[in-house]
């Protein structure tokens, strides 16, 4: 046999240990190998696409001017493409908070939750994330792609159905794929559809319909009226993922439910801690007390996983407080928005989502190589963005999504338009 155990026992017994790990080596390299030329066609493929990812090295804090690392060494360059809306990522309170929460309650807990790892400070958050969405209770997790993740399969089971959109994230569909309920999906913010799973579904114990907030490569935002109506006409619990959207979308910043009026007809939310909230890391699901005391008790990336470190949790305390105490951050993003929209779509760019003025701004341009070779040639005139194509979007759907936050001054939204516009002109976007 070629076993490891078999060939340890031959080479034991031969009193050879060296030629046993001679062989084993041999073995594993072998098998790697394969594994290491499959990885070198689907790269190949990739480059020839025009699609492969390079990660550029910041070397300076999040805000929205960065320092980038490049091969002439660093420059500054305007950042048009964090999640960082609200320009919460280095703001000295927020820091400052992290930084106390370390020395009160240490650098992490070295265990989940439920053995020894919930501090005071991690209840008192949940509490203040439950009474920001006006829910029952909330629970934290690792990221909200856990959030997503440890849902369904939880509280949805073979005689329940899931309909889900059908560009949803990521965490939705691979954390749908791991529940047994049947699963249905409708066509992208199609209302008629919608309806037709529904019935589809009407012998279902329960029926979800989830759906994010807002959809992060096109800024479109879910239309949860419609939604909320469908779910009360055919008896559906509505949840939504609100990762774009809390902390500055609606009128106070407490979402896609707030801008529709729908707060106390949604039911579950999931959302995270690491984009408008100070974009660190983190995640939590938000809804009745005894779906929450059920997550607690069933769901396994918050059963499995480390509980969020206390610097992440204070300085979440500390930005919940400020976002509860003034709207000053979201309404200047707000007006930040509005300028850079009206001034690409008056330029002649093709761009999304002008209808509810989210601060996703799609840029559209079609091919991906264009997509790319745009976002470098942005670079050179001091503005970091990235193309997004295949698979992130739909082929022949690339674009470069800007994302506007409240740190940008009027200054700087001028220039990044105007640089898109040297730009589009001289590759013939633009005439």
């Amino acid at each position: 046999s070629d076993s490891p155990t078999m060939l340890r026992t031959i080479a034991f017994s031969a009193g050879r240990p060296l030629v046993l790990a001679s062989v084993l080596t041999t073995s594993i390299r072998c098998k790697s190998d394969a594994l290491v030329q499959v990885a070198k066609q689907e790269i190949a493929g990739i480059h020839e696409a025009g699609t492969y990812k390079k990660e550029r090295i910041i070397t300076s804090e999040q805000f929205s001017q960065i320092k980038v690392k490049g091969g002439e060494g660093e420059r500054d360059v305007l950042n048009f493409c964090a999640n960082n809306y609200l320009g919460l990522a280095n703001h000295k309170d927020l820091r400052e908070s992290a930084k106390a929460a370390i020395d009160s309650h240490g650098l992490g807990l070295a265990s989940v939750r439920f053995i020894c790892g919930t501090q005071d400070i991690h209840k008192n958050l949940e509490g203040k994330i439950a009474a920001f969405h006006r829910k029952g209770d909330a629970i934290l997790y690792a990221s909200c792609f856990d959030a997503n993740g440890g849902l369904f399969e939880t509280l949805l089971q073979q005689e329940d159905a899931i309909i889900s959109d059908q560009l949803n994230h990521a965490s939705i569909i691979d954390g749908i794929r791991l529940s047994k309920a049947r699963k249905y999906r409708y066509e992208h913010m199609n209302m008629q559809d919608l309806e037709q799973k529904l019935k589809e579904a009407q012998d279902a114990r329960l029926r979800m319909v989830f759906t994010d907030g807002v959809f992060s490569m096109d800024g479109h935002i879910a239309p949860l009226k419609d939604i909320c109506d469908l779910a009360d006409k055919y008896n559906a619990i509505v949840a939504v993922d609100e990762c774009h959207a809390t902390g500055f979308f609606g009128k106070t910043g407490r979402g896609t439910p707030e801008y529709w009026g729908v707060e106390d007809r949604v039911d579950i939310v999931t959302s995270t801690l690491g984009k408008a909230l100070g974009g660190a890391t983190g995640g939590y699901t938000t809804g009745p007390k005894e779906v929450v005391d059920l997550l607690r008790n069933r769901s396994r990336p918050y059963l499995f996983s480390n509980t969020v470190p206390p610097a992440v949790v204070g300085a979440s305390i500390s930005c919940f407080d400020m976002l509860s105490s003034s709207t000053q951050l979201r309404d200047k993003l707000e007006k930040n928005t509005k300028l850079f929209r009206t001034l690409m779509t008056n330029a002649g760019f093709e761009i999304k989502g002008n209808e509810h003025g989210h601060p996703i701004v799609p840029i559209m341009l079609g091919d991906a190589r264009l997509a790319a070779e745009f976002a470098d040639d942005l670079l050179k005139e001091g503005i970091y963005v990235i193309g997004f194509s295949y698979p992130v979007v739909p082929k022949g759907l690339a674009r470069i999504r800007v994302q506007v936050s409240a740190a940008h001054s009027e200054e700087q939204i001028r220039f990044a338009a105007n640089a898109f516009i040297k730009v589009g002109k001289q590759r013939g976007v633009l005439v």
